[in-house]
């Protein structure tokens, strides 16, 4: 009896019918199967697993119960870049407009933060005048104008998802390989772009906490992006430490354009290059990895990248008179820890300093918590760095009320000073999957 065979089915480990999956998901978003059902069915999936053929299907049945962007109007190949989350990853506003100077085109849908990571939709709204919500016209418009356009993702796209996603939150079967990459991959397929590439990230400071299920998650979602043909890539890399230097809307905004200045931090630039180099390796522009990462930085030291950013930020509403003159980020008190010991930085808290820029307003810790665009922390060190006393160690932005002195020494106990040099460093980039 329907759906009752079918919860039972996977509860005893069998693969399930590309039949079974689409109907499960077509009856759940139409009201067809209640929430205890569709939980029992997420708890099998959770237990039991899925074939790549099975996630797949999930996937396809999820992309397809709401809206396709359909960009085939757009000549050539359209590429999206989509990352799980992390601290101070501001890479998507680097990379987009570097791929885009290149000829790749970019055609992304980005989210908002929740929680300790920022979300691309709320940084870009840092930006005076700058307009996240297009016209579907205006969109496609603009992509085929001059090669980039980000917006926030439509309400109509792959509302199984959203359901799905707030079942699996209330039903502790989050946590599961097959039901991440398929919500995933769902929003990416929707989205209408050619080709994918994936930024995988574990660590403290990420949601996959090892390295193999990252690389779990990363295998998976390539293989949904194979057999759904849309060429997908995968970089995984370590959030052990923040990416950047900056942790905040206003503050990653403005790191993003240091980095396409030329001033870009050593972790995060080699991020950069190897996201760019994917991206213009699947949109054709670049014959091998070696090749793509050159181009990075020819674009960069070029300026190419950085002309390309403002006119993105002009296309869509945003003042850009500030880029290259003045720094966005403006807030009501400024306050600068230096350092009280000599040695090297040897642990980052990442995820520490997420929550704590959180809690200044920088995040939110429900979708309908207001976001403060200039507050956060920018980091003067990286991970591996050596720094002496009295040395700048980071820069606090904070609201008129805040206790800027108690917040610093918090944000301080999470960078570790120690005489003698790490003997490790967790390597940023672990491993790309093609």
């Amino acid at each position: 009896m329907w759906p009752i065979d079918c919860i039972e089915h996977k509860r005893d480990g069998k693969v399930l019918t590309k039949e079974e999956i689409h109907r499960v998901i077509d009856d759940y978003t139409a009201g067809r199967i209640a929430d205890y059902q569709a939980a029992a069915w997420l708890m099998a999936v959770y237990l039991r697993g899925m074939t790549a053929e099975e996630t797949t299907e999930l996937t396809m049945a999820m992309a397809r119960s709401g809206d396709i962007v359909d960009l085939s109007s757009i000549p050539g190949v359209k590429v999206d870049k989509h990352s799980t989350g992390g601290i101070a990853d501001t890479t998507t506003l680097i990379v987009a407009p570097l791929v885009a100077a290149a000829g790749v085109l970019v055609a992304k849908m980005s989210g908002r933060g929740l929680g300790f990571t920022g979300g691309t939709a709320d940084k870009l709204e840092a930006i005076p005048g700058f307009r996240i919500e297009l016209p579907e016209d205006q969109f496609l418009q603009q992509v085929r104008r001059m090669g980039l356009a980000l917006i926030t993702q439509s309400g109509d796209i792959a509302p199984a998802d959203k359901l799905l996603y707030a079942l699996r939150d209330a039903t502790g079967t989050v946590e599961s390989i097959p039901l991440i990459a398929s919500s995933i991959m769902s929003k990416k397929i929707a989205s209408g772009a050619d080709a994918i590439v994936l930024d995988v990230k574990y660590g403290d400071g990420a949601f996959m906490k090892t390295k193999e299920d990252a690389r779990k998650l990363a295998r998976m979602m390539v293989d949904i992006g194979r057999l759904a043909h849309k060429p997908t890539r995968a970089v995984i890399t370590s959030m052990e430490a923040p990416l950047g230097t900056a942790i905040g809307n206003s503050l990653e905004v403005d790191e993003a354009v240091d980095a396409l200045s030329g001033r870009g931090g050593r972790r995060l630039m080699e991020v950069v290059r190897a996201i760019g180099a994917q991206m213009l390796l699947v949109g054709g522009k670049a014959g091998s990895e070696g090749e793509g990462e050159q181009m990075i930085d020819d674009l960069v030291a070029s300026g190419k990248g950085l002309a390309k950013f403002k006119e993105f930020v002009k296309a869509q509403g945003g003042s850009a008179s500030w880029i290259g003159k003045r720094p966005l980020t403006k807030a009501p008190q400024m306050f600068t820890a230096v350092c009280t010991d000599e040695g090297y930085i040897t642990e980052i808290h990442g995820r520490a300093l997420g929550e704590i820029a959180m809690a200044m307003g920088a995040g939110r810790a429900r979708k309908e918590d207001p976001i403060d665009p200039m507050v956060g922390i920018r980091l003067f060190k990286e991970l591996g760095d050596f720094v002496k006393a009295g040395e700048p160690l980071f820069t606090l932005y904070g609201k008129a009320d805040a206790d800027m002195a108690r917040i610093a020494q918090e944000i301080a106990s999470h960078i570790i000073v120690q005489s003698r040099r790490p003997d490790h460093i967790e390597p940023v980039i672990s491993e790309i999957i093609t």
